[in-house]
């Protein structure tokens, strides 16, 4: 009666291990949906027509279920070639994202797809327009305050108490954790602790921390040029500024074994 449309659905960018897959199972949980998840890398067939008729397929699957959620998952990987398409492939790949498109931007089922991707560069241009979805998030990495009730989960999960340990010494020393490699690293305390042959304890935790190279010093450059494209372009699903990420300490030998890159492959290049 108001006029509003019913929501299409969200697309999820971010860094790797933050939560964008664990955001489309709590709507699902939240709605009390079905969860589908769309693998669209498995939609491509050898046999000439299959992939078409494949995503038409998996598409009515998700409007015979609705009201449902359609988690597309890592979606770039799926799209993958389509500007290349008619040289490789005969087209099939251009055909099928086309479809997909399509069904995007005129779906009237109740269906809200939520899509995730980690590369920015591997999306075509029409994917983000307006009327595709509703709204693109950019999920940064953690801040102090996340990691800590980040770490209090995860401790609670292994029938710990919090309160027992120093979790703001832990969220100071893992300045650009993502929460997979927060959830890593307690579980490998637990080992550790384990093998002492004593009860989990601050230290434990803070030496796995130290132990793990964070994918945030791997890939900084990338993960500083994703957060000045989704700035402007995307609205930041992260409550907080995000944190400056650590850099390698002085005389280390990480950034000699590592070639500077001389293009960002996460920024979409300007044409010549």
């Amino acid at each position: 009666d108001f006029g509003l449309d019913a929501p299409k659905g969200v697309l999820l960018l971010g860094v790797q291990g933050c939560g964008k897959s664990l955001t489309a199972k709590a709507i699902a949980a939240t709605w009390q949906f079905p969860l589908l998840r769309f693998d669209l890398g498995k939609v491509y067939g050898g046999i000439v027509g299959q992939s078409e008729a494949n995503i038409r397929t998996a598409l009515g699957v998700a409007q015979a279920l609705a009201p449902c959620v359609l988690w597309i998952d890592e979606i770039e990987k799926g799209l993958a070639g389509v500007g290349s398409s008619g040289e490789t492939d005969g087209g099939t790949a251009a055909r099928v994202i086309g479809t997909l498109l399509t069904w995007l931007q005129e779906k009237r089922e109740p269906v809200f797809v939520v899509a995730t991707a980690n590369r920015i560069d591997m999306l075509p241009p029409e994917l983000l327009r307006k009327g595709r979805f509703d709204e693109i998030f950019f999920v940064d990495l953690p801040g102090r305050s996340t990691r800590e009730e980040i770490l209090r989960i995860h401790l609670e999960k292994k029938k710990r108490e919090p309160a027992d340990y120093d979790l703001t010494t832990l969220a100071e020393c893992s300045v650009g954790f993502s929460g997979a490699e927060l959830e890593e690293a307690v579980r490998e305390a637990l080992y550790d602790a384990f093998a002492e042959g004593c009860e989990l304890h601050t230290r434990h935790i803070t030496r796995a921390l130290k132990a793990t190279y964070p994918l945030s010093r791997t890939m900084r450059d990338e993960i500083d040029g994703l957060r000045a494209w989704a700035r402007v372009r995307a609205r930041l699903a992260s409550p907080s500024e995000p944190e400056p990420l650590p850099r390698d300490p002085e005389g280390s030998a990480i950034p000699r074994l590592r070639q500077e890159a001389t293009r960002n492959p996460f920024i979409p290049q300007e044409p010549a």
